[in-house]
């Protein structure tokens, strides 16, 4: 993996060189993300659970995820 910075985006999103948004790695914790993205993200997990765990059982990606909360 590499430790090289990427730039946020106007939307406060980073991004690869290309543009394309970066996906969060797989053990972020949902409640990290909770705090970016609100309290009804992942409703039925626990903060200390792993977002490739939701990913797993849910089958969506971050973004399916963050509009469903």
């Amino acid at each position: 993996m590499s430790n090289k910075h990427h730039p946020k985006g106007l939307d406060c999103r980073q991004r690869e060189e290309s543009g394309q948004i970066r996906e969060k790695r797989g053990d972020t914790l949902v409640g990290t993300i909770r705090n970016e993205y609100g309290a009804g993200f992942a409703k039925g997990y626990r903060s200390d659970t792993k977002l490739e765990t939701v990913r797993r059982d849910t089958g969506n990606s971050l973004s399916e995820l963050v509009k469903k909360k």
